[in-house]
């Protein structure tokens, strides 16, 4: 069984462009490494900061890649569990528990709450810590 992970909207913006170090993140997904969880929630921002930070173009290429890949498991949340103060960041952790992901790949601080919290329990690694067990 693939590992199954939650990837923040900052680590989709470092990680989208083919010239960007951290595409490895991608094309990983891309060759089936892991499994991506999302909820339409998530992709509906992750469309919308790449169009913001990157152009119109770039955000529907990107979106276009997703489509419809193995590698991308579409979640239905059905309980919110409100761990977060920054309720935007609230889908990502919702995500992760529904989908039973390992963990959560951010560079967001206001994740590290998540340490402190003994059930549920959600993991958030940052981009090294990523690479290195998906090694």
């Amino acid at each position: 069984m693939k590992k199954r992970v939650v990837l923040d909207t900052n680590i989709i913006l470092v990680c989208a462009s083919r010239k960007s170090p951290h595409n490895w993140v991608i094309q990983s997904l891309l060759k089936n490494e892991y499994e991506l969880c999302v909820t339409t929630e998530i992709l509906m921002e992750y469309a919308e900061i790449i169009e913001q930070k990157m152009g119109v173009r770039a955000s529907q290429a990107f979106m276009a890649t997703l489509e419809n890949r193995d590698s991308i498991n579409h979640i239905n949340t059905y309980y919110e569990f409100r761990l977060l103060d920054d309720e935007d960041d609230n889908k990502f952790v919702d995500c992760a528990i529904a989908a039973n992901a390992l963990f959560i790949v951010s560079h967001d601080s206001d994740f590290r709450r998540l340490n402190q919290v003994e059930f549920p329990l959600v993991e958030v690694i940052d981009l090294d810590e990523f690479k290195v067990r998906m090694s």
